[in-house]
This record gives structure tokens, sequence and C-alpha cells, in this order.
């Protein structure tokens, strides 16, 4: 009778299993995709790629073109804001797909696929208007402000000797520590740097990353293992680009800051 009980309790259980899986498409889609809808995570805190409106919603280049690239594959676009910290273990399973100047890197790639890169960065050291910072050497024993999980906190732990890394969920409080002299400089995107130069025009200055021998990154879009959707969002991407859509966008968000 043991047997049986144990039997039938596997039984009920594999059947609960196999109804959860039933919930969600392979390759770690979201049932919502049946739907017609694409749930897309970003940070929120990133200008001019993501940042909130004067309504709060998340605006910004990679909003912009990720809802393109939804309208080509005829998907409605969900947007969720959350710490970029928590984005690539969120795709696949609270969101389908990751959208944040995300840089494509080995070990991010461990974890999702990455689309066609659309777009070339690099990084930038952000320090007060009087600062003498010039190069990797002054940035020795320093204390840096980085965004948590960014290539500015890999920068500074990893090639800064001696640096004090101080980590922020948001660049815009690191910037403002660097403002208040709480940090001696900022490591961050190029676009964003000088996004920020201009709104604290005077206080800081945005140093160029070549003089600090920083390497070229592409940002691209966060996809789950396997999923099909990185053969449609490439498709829908060269679409755009093709199109002249994707040009149009960096004219309208990006221009000023390249």
């Amino acid at each position: 009778m043991k047997k049986v009980i144990a039997l039938v309790l596997a039984a009920v259980l594999c059947a609960a299993a196999l109804t959860a899986c039933g919930d969600k498409p392979a390759g770690g889609a979201s049932a919502t995709l049946e739907e017609g809808k694409l749930i897309v995570g970003t940070n929120a805190a990133f200008p001019p790629f993501e940042y909130l409106g004067d309504d709060g919603a998340p605006e910004g280049f990679d909003i912009a073109l990720i809802k393109a690239i939804g309208e080509k594959m005829g998907l409605e676009v969900e947007i969720q804001d959350m710490e970029f910290n928590a984005l690539v273990a969120a795709v696949g399973s609270k969101v389908d797909v990751a959208i944040a100047g995300m840089t494509v890197d080995e070990e991010r790639a461990q974890s999702v696929d990455f689309s066609n890169s659309y777009y070339e960065a690099l990084q930038y050291v952000v320090v007060s208007a009087d600062s003498e910072i010039a190069t990797m050497a002054d940035l020795a024993g320093k204390t840096i402000g980085v965004q948590l999980g960014t290539t500015g906190d890999f920068i500074a732990t990893d090639d800064v000797e001696n640096a004090q890394v101080s980590r922020y969920d948001k660049m815009v409080d690191a910037v403002n520590d660097l403002v208040n002299g709480r940090v001696e400089a900022v490591i961050i995107d190029k676009n964003p740097a000088l996004v920020f130069e201009s709104n604290f025009a005077g206080q800081i200055k945005a140093l160029d990353g070549v003089q600090f021998e920083f390497e070229k990154e592409y940002y691209a879009i966060a996809l789950p293992k396997g999923s099909e959707l990185l053969t449609q969002v490439n498709d829908a991407l060269a679409k755009l680009k093709e199109d002249g859509t994707f040009d149009a966008l960096v004219a309208e968000y990006i221009e000023e800051t390249k």
C-alpha cells in the first residue's frame, strides 16, 4: 500500500511539474509572449539610454529602440524598471529580455544570450572641475564611485590600484556624491558622463577614457539562453537599421552626447 501511495504521489508531483513547465514556452520566454506582449527589463537611471520621463515612465534611446523592435515583431512592449545588477538574473524569469546599456562580456554571456550589438561605448572618468586626475595612475588610492555591476565597477575593483570603491544602485547618486566631495572620481560610460557634465556644468568634468587606456565595449540586448527570440530580435534590429529608424533614434536621443 505504501508503494502504491508513493507511486501515486510521484505521478501527481510529476503532472504538477509538467503543468508548471507548460506555463513557460521553451527558451525561457514568458507566457505573455503567447498573448502578444514582450516584457522588458531596464534600469531607468542611465541617460540618454534610459531615464524616467516627466510622467515617471522610462524613456530614452534604449526604450524607444526596444519598442520599435517590438513593433517589428508584432508585440506590445511592457517596460519594467529594476536595479541594473538584478537584470541578468531576471531575464527568462521576470522579464523576456533586458536592455539597459548593457555591455557584452564573458561573465554575463554565461547566463544569457546577447543580440547583435547596437552601440559602441567607452568608459569615461568624471571628476570635480578642479581635479588634477588625468591618468590611470592618478586614480590609484582614490575613492571611486560606480554603479553596482557595471563595467565601471569592474575597472575600479580590478584595475585601479588600492581604489576605495563606493557602489551605488543609481549612477546619479554617485555623481551627486562627487559634487558633494564624498568620492573623488566616478567611472561611467561616455554618453551618461557627458549628460551629467552638462547637468552639473562648472562643477564636474568628463575625461575621455582613451587617456585612461579603457577598451571599447558594445551594448546588446540580453535574452534567455537558447531562446528563439534571438533571431527575431536580430532580424527586427536589422530592419530598423535598413529603414532609417535606428539612425533617427540616434539623432533624437544620442547625437548631442556622441
